[in-house]
C-alpha cells in the first residue's frame, strides 16, 4: 500500500465516522505527516512511496482518536497561528484564524499609539487578557520589538503553556505573565487585547464535540447570554488604559451589535471593526473617549 492509498482510506473512514466532509481530507493528511515526521514538501514527493512498516498501526491509532472527535491540534500537539507554531493542549483554546484579526487590529493601531505615548524611557504597554496559549501576545511581541507586554489568564495551566510558547519564539523575556481573570493592576496601559469567553451557556449542547468535550469551559462560556466578560471589561478597562488607549476584542459571530451597546454608556468611542472571510464582524476596537475629545478641541 502506498502513502496516498493509506491516506485515501483514512479520509473515507473519517468522513463515514462523522468528521465533517470539509475537514476529513486535511485531517487525514496532517495526521499522516505527523506519523511520518514529514513536512509538506516531503509528503508531496512521497505519496507514491510504500508505507513504512510501523506506519499502519501508528496511523490507525491517530485516526481512531480523531473519530472520537479529538481535535487534530491536540492529537499532534500544535497549531499554526500568525505564521508561528504554537503548542496546544486541552488546557487552552486551539488558536483560530479569526483571532488573527485581533493581532492585525493592534498592528494597525500601533503607529498612532507609538506617536502619542512612546518614549525611550517608557515603551508602550500591551496587555493580553485571557491569553490561553499566548498566541496573541506572542504574535504581537514578534512584530513589535519596542513594546512591553503583560499576558494574564485565570488558568495556571494555560499560563504554563503560554510561557513555553513564549520561550519557543524567543520573546519570554519581554512578556510578564499574571495569574488573574481581571485586568492586571497596571498603570499606563496603551492597548488591551482580548479574546474572551463569549459562548452563551445554553448553546453548550449544540457545539461541535471537538469544542464541547476537548476545550476548557473557562475559555468558552460567557454566562447566560455570552456577554458577561464584556461587561467586566467595559467597566474595568477605562481606569487602566491611558487616555486615548485602545481596547481590541474578539466577539461571537452574532454579538457585535450587543457588545457595542454595552460600550456606548461608558467612556468609549468605537473604532474600526474587522470582519472574517464570511463578512461577519469578529473584532471590535474602542478608544477611551477623553483623548479623542482633547484632540478634537486642540
Amino acid at each position: 500500500m502506498t502513502i496516498s492509498e493509506a491516506v485515501a482510506r483514512a479520509r473515507q473512514r473519517l468522513a463515514a465516522g462523522g468528521v465533517p466532509a470539509d475537514e476529513a481530507p486535511g485531517d487525514a493528511e496532517v495526521l499522516a505527516r505527523h506519523v511520518l515526521g514529514w513536512d509538506l514538501a516531503r509528503y508531496a514527493a512521497g505519496l507514491r512511496d510504500a508505507v513504512p512498516a510501523a506506519f499502519p498501526d501508528a496511523y490507525d491509532a491517530l485516526i481512531a482518536r480523531r473519530l472520537r472527535r479529538e481535535p487534530v491540534s491536540q492529537i499532534v500537539g500544535h497549531r499554526e497561528f500568525w505564521g508561528l507554531d504554537f503548542e496546544v493542549t486541552r488546557d487552552v483554546l486551539t488558536p483560530r484564524p479569526e483571532t488573527e484579526l485581533v493581532v492585525q487590529a493592534a498592528l494597525d493601531i500601533w503607529p498612532a499609539t507609538t506617536t502619542v505615548f512612546a518614549s525611550e524611557d517608557n515603551k508602550p504597554l500591551v496587555v493580553d487578557i485571557g491569553t490561553g496559549s499566548g498566541c496573541i501576545a506572542i504574535a504581537l511581541a514578534t512584530e513589535l520589538p519596542d513594546a512591553r507586554f503583560i499576558a494574564s489568564d485565570a488558568s495556571l495551566a494555560a499560563l504554563t503553556l503560554a510561557r513555553r510558547n513564549a520561550a519557543r519564539h524567543g520573546v519570554a523575556g519581554r512578556i510578564a505573565f499574571r495569574h488573574t481573570r481581571q485586568v492586571p493592576p497596571e498603570n499606563g496601559i496603551d492597548i488591551i487585547v482580548c479574546n474572551p469567553p463569549y459562548i452563551p451557556l445554553g448553546q453548550r449542547e449544540g457545539l461541535a464535540a471537538e469544542v464541547r468535550e476537548f476545550e476548557p469551559e473557562i475559555a468558552l462560556f460567557g454566562g447566560e447570554d455570552g456577554l458577561d466578560f464584556y461587561r467586566e471589561l467595559f467597566e474595568a478597562c477605562p481606569g487602566d488604559l491611558l487616555i486615548g488607549g485602545w481596547l481590541i476584542i474578539e466577539v461571537g459571530y452574532d454579538q457585535a451589535d450587543a457588545v457595542r451597546r454595552l460600550a456606548s454608556p461608558r467612556d468609549w468611542t468605537p473604532g474600526r471593526t474587522y470582519a472574517d472571510l464570511q463578512g461577519i464582524e469578529r473584532v471590535l476596537t474602542f478608544c477611551v473617549r477623553e483623548r479623542l475629545r482633547k484632540q478634537t478641541n486642540e
